[in-house]
């Protein structure tokens, strides 16, 4: 019957490895029970850290798995060293594995990399309206290759983070409010007093419209046949719309109940005989 030392020399033989003696198993497995408590005490280290730092609470899962993954990859790399097995041709192999895999995936590792930029810099969240390289509407879904994006007729865009983390993006619900600014026309024959008492009637109706700051209604330039009135005023990001439509609608009812022309421009043809 086969001693201990004899069936380790049977299975290093197998596997490639140097001959093992019973003192050298029981090192190994020492290594491997103080490497799975190093790498339960750096786990937790780590943990800590990212439960300490907010932005990265988004992908704080991705990153305690990379970490885990690296640690124990490199316990298996001490142990293969200890067994006798020649190191050098398996990392010089899995490089050039992980060259070949990132040259073939290069598209989505860009766009798994836009997405973790994303989730740490947090330029928007759901439900936010957005603009961004020529897209606008609401995100519904946040992922790591891609961010979705819902249009106001109801179209589902699907933008590859690598292209969102790189371009200008306007985001119009972050700080809860918006200004507004709308241009409306009058006669030269339209006393200013008038017209500012028209508009305001119609932005005091309207209680969507914020009081502080106050809407304001200034005369803004004296064009070839009219006046044209600046309309400022501020508003809560889910109630822009709805504002900017009512007051377009309701202005033109207040002028006319006022007697306020909304003039337009014209070309007067005078015949003359010869």
């Amino acid at each position: 019957m086969e001693t201990v030392e004899e069936v380790l020399q049977t299975v290093g033989k197998t596997v490639g490895m140097k001959d093992l003696t019973l003192g050298e198993l029981m090192r190994v497995l020492i290594l491997v029970l103080a490497g799975w408590l190093v790498i339960r005490l750096l786990t937790r280290m780590v943990d800590r850290l990212l439960e300490r730092s907010k932005s990265v609470a988004a992908i704080k899962v991705y990153i305690r798995t990379t970490v885990k993954v690296f640690l124990w990859f490199l316990l298996a790399l001490m142990l293969a060293g200890t067994l006798g097995i020649e190191t050098t041709s398996i990392i010089a192999m899995l490089s050039v594995a992980g060259l070949a895999v990132s040259l073939a995936l290069q598209n989505t590792l860009a766009n798994l990399a836009g997405g973790l930029v994303l989730l740490v810099t947090k330029p928007f969240a759901v439900g936010d309206y957005v603009e961004a390289d020529g897209i606008s509407g609401a995100i519904t879904a946040v992922g790591l290759a891609y961010t979705t994006f819902t249009t106001p007729d109801n179209k589902e865009i699907f933008v590859p983070n690598s292209q969102l983390s790189a371009v200008k993006i306007i985001n119009y619900n972050v700080l809860g409010q918006r200004r507004m600014d709308l241009k409306f026309t009058a006669s030269y024959d339209a006393a200013t007093a008038l017209v500012r008492t028209a508009i305001q009637e119609v932005l005091s109706d309207i209680p969507q419209i914020l009081d502080d700051p106050a809407p304001a209604v200034y005369v803004s330039e004296y064009q070839a046949s009219s006046i044209e009135y600046l309309v400022r005023l501020w508003t809560l990001s889910a109630d822009y719309w709805d504002t900017y439509y009512r007051i377009i609608e309701e202005v033109r009812e207040s002028f006319a109940r006022h007697g306020v022309e909304m003039t337009y421009d014209h070309l007067n043809v005078h015949l003359v005989e010869k």
